[in-house]
């Protein structure tokens, strides 16, 4: 196991090391839990194929990810929330052996299964299930002995929403894991990128999904001897008493969780001691100014944002003093990364010019989609040098500000929508002639995904519900629109494209007056 967890178990082993709704860990039993399931892991011969985790946030989806860095293995973060047909495209273009999962998305990932050839499903606390064999008994079957420790570590893959209607996959980039020879070689490597304290120590509160890029790589502090609390679907209330409860000091947020922190009653924020925070980093969208700021004065000047994406991690880093120093602004641009401003042409801008924001990746790597070439050149403007479709500008001491979206992509409560995924569902409903989704605003989520539809017949138009239950009965709820407006004409060109700025502008011009 780490040396992290070797040290707590010697000088520690009665304090918690992870903890969830249901179970608390000490050290000696996290050490356990991680040899057996790095070793059972081992024993699946696997062959270079992969471990899929598709389980809501607990104790043991926690293990089920890190456990394949101690094993060898790489392991596919995707979302909770997917379909089982969704999850079927996965499992195939991931090239997946086993899935692993929870009560709450067994089933689901059984009907996905039966549909990819030599895919088997492990289930914890699904007893009972047929075709789900016991993750418990699994682990008690493995060994207990530390695994060897001369395997090079494997990135996760990562799956995001597409611009073609189909999810990318993509390893999780050096920036965020970096590689390494074998496991001690990872972790040294990993420790000089996480700013935790190389003594170990603190507790960290993990309350967006696992799967997201952030909170997963966070995690991994659990190897430095960071204890972890996992928070299931997020709780405004219920992340204060674990801050107060267990002495939280780091923690990865979105911004719509410091909104949903933010409305609650000023008798219950007061109830909790918050006085342990050191760093809580949020990611995943830009926060407005007067959220972020009403966080600063609460929270106190802990709050860090890291701006970036999945496929090159964290391009962009700002304190809360650099912050309020530079209000709205998403950091400097940190190594490897170095920031250009580009216009239509490809020119370089200068400060305070608003362009397309893009970066080079001074390690040559860029952005690299899984099985995906067409993508891959999609995204990069030259060797080395790619773009997350975002327009901005930077000052002259070089923080950046972004103004607006190049891309379709609509960020809604942290999480990256893509319109397309929605419309090739929805225009396979009867009663859609044609349909664009946009993103409006939205003062929880920050983003919410409108379908502008054309009905097929004026007289007799499809209703909102229907169109919106159609949809959610296809794809995971997060993809599908929230509202739906019934329209005349969504302006197509001759070329059959559809201008979303121009159709997103009446929305946000309303939302601003």
């Amino acid at each position: 196991m780490a040396a992290g967890v070797v040290d707590r178990v010697r000088d520690r082993p009665t304090e918690v090391g992870l903890a969830d709704a249901r179970v608390t860990l000490t050290w000696v039993e996290v050490n356990d839990l991680f040899n057996r399931a790095a070793n059972f892991y081992r024993s699946l011969a696997l062959d270079g194929r992969r471990v899929c985790v598709f389980a809501e946030n607990s104790a043991e989806t926690l293990v089920a990810y890190q456990a394949g860095v101690l094993a060898g293995i790489s392991t596919v973060a995707v979302s909770f929330h997917l379909t089982a047909e969704e999850l079927v495209y996965i499992l195939r273009d991931s090239d997946t052996a086993v899935v692993v999962c929870g009560p709450e998305t067994v089933e689901r990932a059984l009907e996905a299964a039966a549909q990819v050839s030599g895919v088997r499903v492990v289930g914890w606390r699904s007893e009972g299930v047929e075709g789900v064999s016991s993750w418990e008994q699994a682990l008690a079957e493995a060994s207990d002995s530390e695994p060897p420790r001369a395997v090079r570590p494997l990135p996760h893959l990562h799956y995001t929403s597409g611009t073609t209607g189909f999810p990318k996959g993509t390893d999780s980039p050096p920036a965020m894991v970096p590689g390494g020879d074998d496991v001690d070689d990872h972790l040294r490597l990993l420790l000089e990128r996480m700013l935790v304290n190389p003594d170990g120590g603190g507790v960290f509160l993990v309350v967006s999904p696992l799967y997201h890029v952030g909170t997963l790589t966070s995690s991994k502090a659990i190897f430095f001897g960071t204890a972890m609390i996992v928070q299931g679907r997020f709780d405004a209330e219920g992340t204060l008493a674990n801050i107060d409860g267990y002495g939280v000091t780091t923690s990865v947020m979105v911004p719509t969780h410091f909104q949903r922190l933010l409305a609650l009653p000023d008798e219950v924020k007061a109830r909790y001691d918050l006085s342990t925070l050191e760093r809580v980093a949020h990611t995943g969208a830009i926060c407005p100014v007067d959220v972020k700021r009403a966080m600063i004065d609460w929270f106190g000047p802990v709050i860090a944002e890291g701006y970036g994406a999945t496929e090159a991690g964290t391009t962009n880093f700002i304190t809360s003093a650099e912050w309020l120093a530079h209000p709205g602004s998403v950091g400097l641009t940190i190594p490897p990364f170095e920031l250009l401003v580009l216009d239509d042409e490809g020119n370089l801008l200068g400060p305070h010019q608003e362009g397309r924001l893009c970066y080079r990746d001074t390690t040559g790597r860029g952005v690299v989609y899984h099985n995906r070439p067409d993508a891959t050149a999609d995204a990069t403007i030259e060797p080395g040098v790619f773009t997350m479709g975002e327009i901005g500008y930077a000052d002259d001491e070089g923080y950046v500000y972004i103004t607006d979206r190049a891309s379709d992509m609509v960020i809604s409560g942290g999480v990256n929508v893509y319109p397309a995924e929605a419309e090739r569902v929805l225009i396979e409903h009867p009663g859609v002639l044609d349909v664009a989704c946009i993103g409006v605003p939205d003062a929880d989520m920050g983003e919410q995904l409108k379908a502008l539809v054309i009905p097929a017949d004026p007289a007799d138009p499809p209703n909102a519900d229907e169109l919106i239950t159609y949809c959610r009965a296809r794809l995971a709820g997060f993809k599908c629109p929230r509202s739906v407006d019934l329209v005349g004409d969504i302006g197509r060109n001759a070329m059959g494209k559809v201008n979303r700025k121009r159709l997103r502008a009446p929305y946000w011009e309303r939302s601003s007056n």
